[in-house]
């Protein structure tokens, strides 16, 4: 996930601090971005975990990355093993657990567990379509201590219902979104970029601003379950265009003083193309997002490291689309022997993946801030998950070509430093 607006446009992100100058040095920088420092092993990363508690859902919509229907599917996790799973990472030392889904709260209990959650260490957090959200509900996940509720919309209007393939469905999100806001809870709002929906991007953060939601964050389409469909994802001049829309937006509500944060997510390739744009009208600053990237380390610290997938069966999986690959079963082992057992090859290619990396990938002069993006989308398209991304956007040149200038910048800062220390 990448923070444009902390990025791009000098937002704090929540819960860091600026990075400090060295002692006597004075830091002429006010638009210094904060560092998050990143574990020097990736089994030291705090790990996210997105779990599906159900694959029931009341909706059909057309880009569900899980397939998940209007029914009752066998098998899934009882209240008891839920508690197992959630003390489980606890212990383990997760930092959050998303309840997903299908749709989360037609899980009975779902209140309770996220409750527990909290009990346990975790970050309980929400994605849910909305439609199911009364006020009386709202409250009572506000007891429940849930961070954040991230709310699924791909677009406004009628042609949300298209979309998700039930009419009156927009209406009831709308309701189940001002019934979340009045109960106190933070709320984001989540859309996965598709060509259905692409023409609308600029309403989606009208309706942010409008509806007074304070985080937005763009998906791009990750090729698995209904959604598995390459055909609907956006070309890469699309992709670039609706990137610099999203750009454009983070600014305007950074001019007009509107505290709404606006992300990205599902391809880390999005980070060189901000830190390219950036280089073009703040080099000195574009620097400092250059060595931010590069500690983040983009999708080398996703899909097996930094964040992993849990169905309602309690498969645990590289991420959340990785649906297909199973590392293996909660009901046969714990959390902790499944993510740390490098036996697996994924596995251990995805907590080593830069020296795995082929074609454009392995010689892209970014591979070190973007990780080769979705591995995934890699292996879903070309059958082999260290091959390209096919949704990189960035040109030949934009990923071969230096550009001396912020280059020669960031290693003077860097030398600036090292003399200081």
């Amino acid at each position: 996930m990448l923070d444009v607006s902390n990025l791009y446009c000098s937002l704090p992100p929540l819960g860091s601090g600026l990075r400090e100058a060295p002692q006597g040095v004075e830091n002429t920088n006010p638009c210094r971005v904060r560092i998050h420092v990143v574990p020097p092993s990736t089994l030291q990363r705090k790990l996210v975990v997105v779990w599906n508690p159900t694959q029931s859902c009341n909706m059909n919509c057309l880009a569900c990355s899980t397939n998940s229907g209007s029914r009752k599917y066998h098998g899934e996790l009882t209240r008891a093993e839920a508690r197992n799973l959630i003390r489980d990472l606890g212990r383990f030392g997760a930092s959050m657990l998303s309840f997903s889904g299908g749709e989360p709260l037609i899980r009975p209990g779902i209140v309770e567990l996220a409750a527990y959650a909290s009990d346990c260490g975790l970050h309980p957090a929400l994605s849910t379509n909305g439609t199911l959200v009364t006020l009386a509900l709202a409250r009572r996940l506000k007891d429940a201590e849930l961070g954040l509720v991230n709310l699924h919309l791909n677009t406004v209007g009628p042609q949300a219902d298209t979309l998700r393939d039930r009419p009156g469905s927009y209406n009831a999100t709308l309701t189940g979104l001002r019934n979340l806001l009045e109960a106190g809870l933070r709320v984001g709002l989540q859309a996965t970029l598709t060509r259905r929906n692409y023409s609308t991007l600029d309403s989606i953060f009208d309706f942010v601003e409008r509806e007074k939601i304070d985080r937005v964050c763009i998906h791009h389409l990750v090729y698995t379950g209904r959604g598995n469909q390459p055909v609907e994802d956006l070309s890469h001049d699309q992709t670039r265009q609706a990137m610099d829309l999203i750009l454009r937006r983070a600014e305007d509500f950074r001019r007009r003083g509107l505290n709404i944060s606006v992300l990205t997510a599902d391809n880390y390739v999005d980070g060189p193309y901000l830190y390219l744009k950036l280089a073009q009208k703040d080099p000195v600053r574009a620097a400092d997002v250059y060595r931010h990237l590069e500690m983040s380390g983009g999708g080398t610290h996703s899909s097996g490291v930094g964040i992993a997938g849990v169905d309602a069966e309690g498969n645990v999986h590289p991420d959340p689309y990785w649906s297909h690959y199973s590392f293996g079963s909660l009901r046969e082992k714990s959390f902790a022997s499944i993510w740390t057992d490098e036996s697996d090859p994924l596995m251990a290619g995805l907590k080593n993946r830069l020296q795995l990396l082929k074609g454009r990938c392995a010689n892209c002069r970014f591979k070190q801030i973007c990780g080769g993006s979705s591995r995934v989308r890699a292996e879903q398209i070309y059958g082999d998950p260290w091959m390209p991304d096919p949704a990189c956007y960035l040109t030949e040149r934009e990923i071969t070509q230096e550009l001396p200038h912020s280059t020669e910048i960031m290693e003077n800062d860097v030398l600036l430093e090292k003399r200081a220390a």
